[in-house]
C-alpha cells in the first residue's frame, strides 16, 4: 500500500468517525454488500428542539440520509437500530412513511426499547427484528402542554390516531382489532392507558415478523440484497 492509499484511507477513516459521531450513521463493506446503518435513539425531535440534556435524534437529520441512500449506487441496503422512548407524532411518522417507500432492502432492530412513535418506525423496514430482551409501549396519541377541550381538538387526536393505526396495521400482521385494545389496556401502565409487550409477545402479535439478534438482521438483509440483485 502506497503513501497516497494510506492517505485517502485515513481521510476515509475520519469521514466515518464524524458521521458516527454527529447521526450515528456508520456503512460497511463485505461480501461485496455495502450495508448503511441507521440509528434512531432517544426521542425523536420534531418541530420543537429539546433540551441539550434530551438525547435526540433530530427528523431533519435523519431525512437527507434517507434520500442519499436510496440515490447511492454504492449502497445495497440499510439497517436501522432503533433504541427509542418515541417523541414527536408527525416527525416520527415522517420518518416511517421515506422508509417504507424506498425501493432498496431494509432491515430494522429494536434494541432496548421501541416505544410509542417507535413502533411506526419499527414496522416500516421490509423486515423487523426484535432482540428478547427488548420492549414495545403501545398507547393512544397523547400531546404535552395546553390542550383546548374542544371537539376540534378531540378529532384531530381521533385522525392522528388512526393514521398511526392504518400505517401500522398495512406495515405489519397485526391486527387493527388488537392494536386498539392493546393501546386501550387501563392496567398495565401507571396512571395511563396503553400495553407494554416484550419481544416474544411483539412477534406473537405479528408487530414484530422476528425475534433476533444483530446478526440475524445483518444476516436476512444480505439475504434480501442478494435475491434483488440475482447474486
Amino acid at each position: 500500500m502506497n503513501e497516497n492509499e494510506n492517505q485517502e484511507n485515513l481521510e476515509e477513516e475520519l469521514i466515518q468517525n464524524a458521521n458516527i459521531r454527529r447521526s450515528g450513521a456508520i456503512r460497511t463493506q463485505k461480501d461485496d454488500i455495502c450495508v448503511q446503518t441507521l440509528i434512531i435513539a432517544g426521542q425523536v425531535e420534531g418541530h420543537y428542539a429539546l433540551s441539550s440534556q434530551t438525547k435526540s435524534t433530530k427528523y431533519e437529520h435523519i431525512l437527507p440520509q434517507l434520500v442519499g441512500v436510496e440515490e447511492s449506487d454504492d449502497i445495497d441496503g440499510l439497517l436501522i437500530l432503533l433504541n427509542t422512548m418515541g417523541g414527536d407524532v408527525e416527525a416520527g411518522l415522517a420518518i416511517a412513511e421515506m422508509i417504507s417507500g424506498m425501493s432498496k432492502p431494509t432491515v430494522s432492530l429494536v434494541l432496548g426499547g421501541g416505544h410509542s412513535i417507535g413502533v411506526p418506525l419499527a414496522v416500516s423496514a421490509k423486515k423487523s427484528f426484535i432482540v428478547p430482551s427488548a420492549t414495545m409501549t403501545v398507547h393512544p396519541v397523547r400531546m404535552n402542554g395546553l390542550v383546548i377541550g374542544v371537539p376540534q381538538a378531540f378529532t384531530y387526536f381521533s385522525r392522528m390516531q388512526k393514521r398511526i393505526i392504518d400505517f401500522v396495521t398495512s406495515h405489519s400482521r397485526v391486527k387493527e382489532e388488537t392494536l386498539k385494545k392493546l393501546m386501550l389496556e387501563t392496567d398495565e401502565l401507571v396512571a395511563d392507558i396503553g400495553t407494554v409487550i416484550d419481544g416474544k409477545e411483539a412477534v406473537e402479535l405479528g408487530l414484530i415478523d422476528s425475534v433476533g439478534t444483530l446478526s440475524d438482521a445483518i444476516s436476512e438483509l444480505k439475504n434480501m440484497v442478494r435475491q434483488k440483485n440475482n447474486i
